[in-house]
C-alpha cells in the first residue's frame, strides 16, 4: 500500500469513533467435513456452540474457498486475490517439492508485496490478532508480525501435535510461537489453548475496534483428542472416532471466544464469521462432505463448497444467501465494515458481501468463480461448471440440478464445453507462472482421491446426518 493510501484511511477511521466500526472475529477450521457439524445437519457431531451461532448468522449455502488445499485456500482468503495471480498455485509443503522448483521449506511463502487483511484492517485503526495454524511461510520475512497482525500466538508450519512437543519437531516453524520469535508450547490441549488465547485478546483490546482471526488446526492431521473428549463417542471407532472428539473441542474453544463478547457487551458491535479452509480429507481423518461428491485437494463440490455463516447480532437477519459467495470476498467485506471505501483495495477478486446478504444488491456477488491447480482446471459460470483434467475428457455439471455431480452432460452440451473451455483459459493466461511445484506424483493422488471419493454417501451410511 502507497503512503499517501494509508495516510488518507487513517483519516477516515480517526473521524469514526469505536462504535461506528464493528469488530471482527473470523473462525477459520482446517480440513472440516462440510457435513461434520451440528448446523449442517450431522447427527453425529456436538457442535452446540457453532450451532447457536448459525442461528443467529447468515449461512451461505454455496460457500466457496479459492483451492482445495490449505496454503493456497488462506493465501486467497488473506489477500482477496485468486493467489494463482502472484503464483501461490501449489501447497507449500517443505520436502515435497518438483526438481525444477527453486523454492522450498521457508522460502515458500505468501510474497511481500501483497497486501494482506490484517495490513488492510490496521491502515483502518483496527488492532489486529492472529491465533493458530499460519502456513503462509516460515521464513522471517512471512512471518504474521510482519504481514499486518499486531499479535500473533500459533505456528508458521501447516501441521503440528496437539499437545506440547517433548522434543524438537522436526521443522522449527511447527514450534508455537508468542509475536516474534518466542518460542511458547501450548499449556493444555491446543485447541482449547487457542480459544483462550483469542478471548484474551478481546479482552484486552475491548475499547478498540479490531480483528481477531481464530486459525484452529482443528481438526487437521495428526489425529490427537484428549480422553475426555474421546468418551463422548463411544459408539464410533478409529478416525471418525477421534475426529468426533477433535470437533467437540474446537466448538468448546469457540465457546470461549462467544463468551467472552457477551461478558465484555460486545456482540451488538462484533461481526464473528466461521468458515473452513477446504474440503475434508476423508481419508485422512474421516470427515464427510456428504451430501457432496469429492475431497480436499480435487475441484469436486466436496473439495471446494465449505460452511460459511457470518452474525452480527441486531444488524444482519438471520436466515440462508443461495449465491455463490467466495473466501476471497471477506478482505473487501471486512474493509468496507471498518469504514474503508473498497474502491481504494489492490485489485483484489472479493467483493463486499454485506449488500448482497442483506438484499441491497439482488444480483450474483460472482458470475464467474475458477480453480486451477498444475494442469487441471475448473470454472463456475452461473450454474455450470466445467472441470479440465490431464488425463480425461473435460466434464460438465448443473451444480443447481445435480449438486453431487453424478451425472456429467458434457457429451450433451459440446459447445457449452468448448466456450467454458475457452474462458478458463483467458483467465489462466492472466496468470504468474506457479512459484513452486509439488511431485508429479502428488497431482495423481488428488485425481484418484476424487475417483475413490465421487459419492461420499456410501461412507456413512451407518450415521444419520
Amino acid at each position: 500500500m502507497n503512503t499517501i493510501r494509508i495516510f488518507l484511511l487513517v483519516l477516515i477511521a480517526a473521524a469514526m469513533s469505536a462504535q461506528d466500526r464493528p469488530n471482527i472475529v473470523l473462525i477459520f477450521s482446517d480440513d472440516a467435513g462440510y457435513a461434520d457439524f451440528g448446523f449442517q445437519g450431522s447427527k453425529t457431531m456436538h457442535t452446540p456452540r457453532l450451532d447457536a451461532l448459525a442461528e443467529r448468522s447468515v449461512q451461505c449455502t454455496q460457500g466457496y474457498v479459492s483451492d482445495p488445499t490449505c496454503g493456497p485456500s488462506r493465501a486467497g482468503l488473506i489477500t482477496g486475490r485468486y493467489q494463482q495471480r502472484f503464483g501461490y498455485e501449489e501447497n507449500n509443503v517443505p520436502g515435497y517439492m518438483s526438481e525444477v522448483t527453486a523454492q522450498d521449506g521457508d522460502d515458500m511463502g505468501l510474497p511481500v508485496e501483497e497486501v494482506t487483511m490484517g495490513d488492510y484492517m490496521q491502515s483502518l485503526g483496527y488492532v489486529t490478532g492472529y491465533f493458530g495454524k499460519w502456513h503462509l511461510g516460515g521464513a522471517d520475512r512471512y512471518h504474521p508480525i510482519r504481514r499486518g497482525f499486531d499479535e500473533f500466538y500459533g505456528f508458521r508450519g501447516g501441521a503440528r501435535s496437539y499437545f506440547e512437543y517433548e522434543r524438537p519437531p522436526a521443522l522449527k516453524m511447527d514450534l508455537m510461537e508468542r509475536g516474534f520469535g518466542q518460542y511458547e508450547e501450548p499449556r493444555e490441549y491446543l485447541t482449547d489453548q487457542l480459544g483462550r488465547e483469542t478471548a484474551d485478546f478481546i479482552k484486552q483490546h475491548k475499547d478498540e475496534p479490531f480483528l481477531a482471526f481464530l486459525a484452529f488446526n482443528a481438526v487437521h492431521t495428526p489425529m490427537d483428542a484428549t480422553p475426555e473428549d474421546l468418551a463422548h463417542y463411544p459408539e464410533l471407532e478409529g478416525n471418525r472416532k477421534i475426529v468426533a472428539a477433535m470437533t467437540r473441542a474446537m466448538d468448546r474453544a469457540v465457546g470461549y471466544v462467544i463468551d467472552e463478547l457477551e461478558a465484555q457487551g460486545l456482540m451488538d458491535n462484533t461481526v464473528i464469521i466461521f468458515t473452513n479452509d477446504n474440503g475434508g480429507p476423508t481419508d485422512k481423518n474421516a470427515s464427510s462432505n456428504y451430501p457432496f461428491s469429492g475431497t480436499k485437494s480435487n475441484h469436486l463440490e466436496g473439495g471446494i463448497r465449505v460452511p460459511y455463516m457470518i452474525s452480527w447480532q441486531g444488524h444482519i437477519e438471520p436466515g440462508t444467501y443461495d449465491y455463490p459467495v467466495s473466501t476471497m470476498d471477506l478482505l473487501p467485506t471486512f474493509f468496507a465494515l471498518g469504514g474503508g471505501d473498497t474502491e481504494q483495495l489492490a485489485d483484489v477478486d472479493g467483493v463486499n458481501l454485506i449488500p448482497y446478504i442483506n438484499g441491497e444488491k439482488t444480483d450474483r456477488p460472482h458470475d464467474v468463480l475458477y480453480w486451477k491447480k498444475q494442469a487441471r482446471g475448473t470454472i463456475r459460470d452461473g450454474d455450470w461448471k466445467m472441470m479440465r483434467f490431464p488425463d480425461r475428457p473435460a466434464e460438465l455439471y448443473n451444480i443447481a440440478n445435480d449438486p453431487r455431480e453424478l451425472h456429467n452432460v458434457a457429451s450433451e452440451h459440446p459447445a457449452l464445453v468448448k466456450t467454458l473451455y475457452k474462458k478458463l483459459f483467458e483467465w489462466e493466461s492472466t496468470l504468474e507462472r506457479p512459484r513452486w511445484l509439488l511431485k508429479r506424483k502428488f497431482e495423481n493422488v488428488d485425481i484418484d482421491r476424487m475417483d475413490a471419493y465421487r459419492d461420499q454417501s456410501k461412507f456413512f451410511i451407518h450415521e444419520r446426518h
